[in-house]
C-alpha cells in the first residue's frame, strides 16, 4: 500500500506508476494515468504501451468491453483502471522493467486527444534539432531525454546537500546589475523608471560574492543562472547555469579538496561510479608543452615532443628558419598511424595550413626505416632523435609542426585529438580529472595593443611574485586553477586579490584608470576598505558536467528549453519584436535589422 508521500506524488487519479508495477503487484487493481506510447491491434485484443513518467507498462483491452478505443491515437492522454496479471509464458519482455506484467483493463477514458506528432517519441534517430526543439515538450516526453533532465536534478541536490553539510550558506544574488563587461557582451534591460539607464544581466555573480566574503559570511554558494551575450558554439548558451563557490580565509588547497569531495560524491550518487581523488595537478606551462592545450583530455597519449633539442643542428631549411627566429618544432606520434594512405597524409598537411602553419612534415615508420617527406629531410640521427622523443615504433607514424610556439602548440593540440577520435583511440568509460594550475596572471592583446587578464582582473597573482608583479607582466603567475574532464573544463576559479592597493596595480597593468576602476568597480573597492578577509573560489558549469555525466550530444539535451545556435528559442519564438508602445514607454527606438541578423 502506497504511503501519502507517493500518493500525493501520483496525484488523487492515480494509484500507481506505469513503471513501477512488478510481479509482486498481481491481482491488484490498479489506477494509471499516461500516454499512449504505442499501439498494437492483434484480432480481437488490442495492447497499449502506457507511458508516464516512470516509464512503461503494457495495457491489455478487450473492445467489446471498451468501446472508446476505437480512434485512439498515439500520444493521447488517458487514464486506464484494471487489475495486474502475469503476462503469458513466452511473452514477457525482459527490455523494460515491467516486462513481467501487464495490466487487463476494465475501464478506459480518454483525458485529452493528441494530433499526430511531427516525430516518433519513442527515438531521436533521422530527426532533425531544430524540429526536436520546436516542440520540445514532445521532445521530452522520450524516456533518455527525460533521464538527463533527471540526471541533473540529482547532481543538483547532491551538489547542495554536500555544500550544506561543510558548513555553507546559499544566497541569491541579483538578476539585474550593473554592466561590469567581463570579456563578453552583457545582455542589458533597459529601466523604464530611470530613463536612459540599463540593467545587465549578471555575466556571474563574481563580484557579489566578493562582496559577501567582505559581509562575513565565508561561506557562499549558489547554483546560478548567468549570461553572455557571445558568439555561440554547440557548447554554448546565451544562458547557462553555474555552480558559484566562495570561501574566505581560503588557500588552493582548501578549494581542491572541497571540489574533489563534491564531484565524487555526485559521480558515487549520481552514476554509481567512484572516481579517483585527489586529481593529478599539472602546471600550466607544463599542460600546453606536453597536449597543446589547456583543458587535455588525458584518456589516451600522443604526447607532444619537443624537437629543438634533436633537430638542433638540422640543415633542413624550414626548420632551420624557424629555429633561427625562436620558434618551435613539435611533434605527436600517432600509434599504428603508417597504415595512413598518402591521401590522408596529404589531407592532414592541408587541415594544418588552415590551423596557420606553413603545413605538417610527416613520417610512416617502418621496419626497415622511414618513408614519406620526413625521411628525405632528415638525417639518420635525426629521425632517431625524432622517434626516441615521439616513443614511435614500427607501424606508426609521426607529424612535425614548425612555426610560432602557441600555433604550433594549438595546432598540434587539437591534431592530437582530431587523430584520436578519427582512429578510436579514445576508451569509453573512463574519467580523467585533472587540475590545471599557474597559468599567467596576464597575456598580451597584439590587436589591442595591450595586457589582458588570463582569468578575470580579481585574481592574486602568486606569492612569488606578488611584489612585483606590475613590473613584469608578462611573467606573473596567477593563484586560479581549472578543473578538466575529459578534455573539456568543468569550471575555474582563483584565490582572489583581497587588498585595495594590490587590485590598483592590477588594473593599472590592465590600463583601467583610476576613474574608470571607480565608475566600474567602485562598490568593491569601497568594500576593500573595510577589513577583507583573504578567500578564493570557483565556479562549475553544471550544464557541460550533466552533458559528460550524460554523455548526452551537446548542452542542449541537457537543458529543458535551450536555444539554438544562433541564440534563438525555437518553441517560443524568442527574441521577437516588441511593440512601439512598449518601446516609447522605454523611450527606446529599434533600428532596422541588419541583413545578416536573421534568424536561423
Amino acid at each position: 500500500m502506497e504511503g501519502p508521500t507517493e500518493k500525493l506524488l501520483l496525484g488523487a487519479m492515480r494509484s500507481h506508476a506505469c513503471g513501477h508495477l512488478r510481479a509482486g503487484d498481481v491481482g491488484t487493481q490498479v489506477r494509471l494515468g499516461g500516454w499512449v506510447h504505442r499501439r498494437r491491434d492483434h484480432g480481437g485484443v488490442i495492447f497499449l504501451d502506457l507511458r508516464d513518467a516512470s516509464g512503461l507498462v503494457q495495457v491489455v483491452i478487450d473492445p467489446e468491453q471498451i468501446s472508446n478505443v476505437g480512434g485512439l491515437r498515439s500520444e493521447a492522454c488517458i487514464a486506464v483502471t484494471g487489475t495486474v496479471r502475469r503476462r503469458p509464458e513466452g511473452n514477457e519482455n525482459p527490455r523494460i522493467p515491467t516486462g513481467e506484467v501487464e495490466v487487463a483493463a476494465s475501464k478506459l477514458e480518454v483525458l485529452s486527444e493528441s494530433d499526430t506528432p511531427p516525430f516518433p517519441i519513442e527515438t531521436r534517430s533521422g530527426i532533425d534539432e531544430a524540429t526536436r526543439l520546436r516542440y520540445r515538450y514532445l521532445d521530452l516526453r522520450r524516456p533518455e531525454a527525460l533521464a538527463l533532465l533527471r540526471l541533473r536534478h540529482k547532481a543538483n541536490t547532491t551538489i547542495r546537500r554536500v555544500l550544506e553539510s561543510r558548513g555553507f550558506l546559499e544566497v541569491e544574488t541579483p538578476m539585474l546589475t550593473r554592466s561590469t563587461p567581463e570579456g563578453a557582451r552583457d545582455f542589458l534591460v533597459p529601466s523604464r523608471l530611470q530613463p536612459g539607464s540599463f540593467y545587465a544581466l549578471p555575466q556571474s555573480p563574481q563580484l557579489f560574492k566578493q562582496i559577501l566574503m567582505v559581509s562575513g559570511v565565508e561561506r557562499y554558494y549558489q547554483i546560478v543562472r548567468c549570461f553572455r551575450d557571445e558568439d555561440l558554439r554547440s557548447d554554448r548558451q546565451p544562458e547557462f547555469t553555474q555552480l558559484d563557490v566562495e570561501v574566505s580565509f581560503a588557500v588552493e588547497e582548501d578549494i581542491f579538496a572541497l571540489m574533489e569531495e563534491l564531484l565524487a560524491t555526485v559521480w558515487r550518487e549520481a552514476l554509481d561510479l567512484e572516481i579517483v581523488t585527489p586529481f593529478p595537478r599539472m602546471r600550466y606551462a607544463e599542460v600546453i608543452a606536453r597536449y597543446g592545450s589547456d583543458k587535455p583530455d588525458l584518456r589516451f597519449g600522443m604526447e607532444i615532443g619537443d624537437l629543438s633539442e634533436v633537430l638542433s643542428a638540422t640543415s633542413f631549411p624550414p626548420f632551420v628558419s624557424t629555429l633561427l627566429s625562436g620558434g618551435a618544432i613539435r611533434a605527436i606520434c600517432l600509434p599504428e598511424g603508417a597504415s595512413l594512405s598518402r591521401k590522408a597524409f596529404d589531407a592532414w598537411e592541408t587541415w594544418a595550413k588552415t590551423r596557420g602553419l606553413g603545413g605538417l612534415a610527416w613520417g610512416a615508420v617502418e621496419t626497415e626505416g622511414m618513408r614519406g617527406p620526413l625521411a628525405k629531410a632528415l638525417s639518420e640521427e635525426e629521425k632517431r632523435g625524432l622517434t626516441q622523443v615521439t616513443g614511435a615504433a614500427a607501424g606508426d607514424a609521426v607529424f612535425v609542426a614548425a612555426g610560432p610556439e602557441k600555433k604550433v602548440a594549438a595546432a598540434l593540440g587539437e591534431l592530437r585529438v582530431s587523430l584520436a577520435k578519427e582512429r578510436g583511440l579514445i576508451p569509453d568509460n573512463r574519467w580523467e580529472f585533472l587540475w590545471v594550475v599557474e597559468p599567467p596572471l596576464f597575456e598580451w592583446d597584439d590587436e589591442a595593443g595591450r595586457w589582458d587578464a588570463v582569468h578575470h582582473p580579481f585574481t592574486s597573482p602568486s606569492e612569488a611574485c606578488e611584489a612585483g608583479f606590475d613590473a613584469a607582466p608578462g611573467a606573473a603567475i596567477a593563484r586560479a586553477y581549472d578543473v578538466v574532464l575529459n578534455g573539456v573544463e568543468l569550471g575555474g576559479g582563483s584565490i582572489r586579490i583581497h587588498r585595495r592597493a594590490v587590485q590598483r596595480r592590477a588594473f593599472d597593468v590592465l590600463g583601467i584608470e583610476e576613474a574608470e576602476a571607480e565608475e566600474k568597480f567602485g562598490f568593491l573597492l569601497r568594500a576593500f576598505d573595510f577589513g577583507p578577509p583573504p578567500h578564493g573560489g570557483i565556479a562549475l558549469g553544471l550544464d557541460r558536467l550533466v552533458m559528460l555525466m550524460g554523455e548526452a550530444f551537446s548542452l542542449r539535451d541537457v537543458i529543458a528549453f535551450p536555444k539554438t545556435q544562433s541564440g534563438v528559442d525555437l518553441m517560443t519564438q524568442a527574441p521577437s519584436p516588441v511593440s512601439t508602445a512598449q518601446l516609447t514607454e522605454l523611450r527606446l527606438r529599434a533600428l532596422p535589422a541588419h541583413p545578416d541578423s536573421a534568424k536561423s
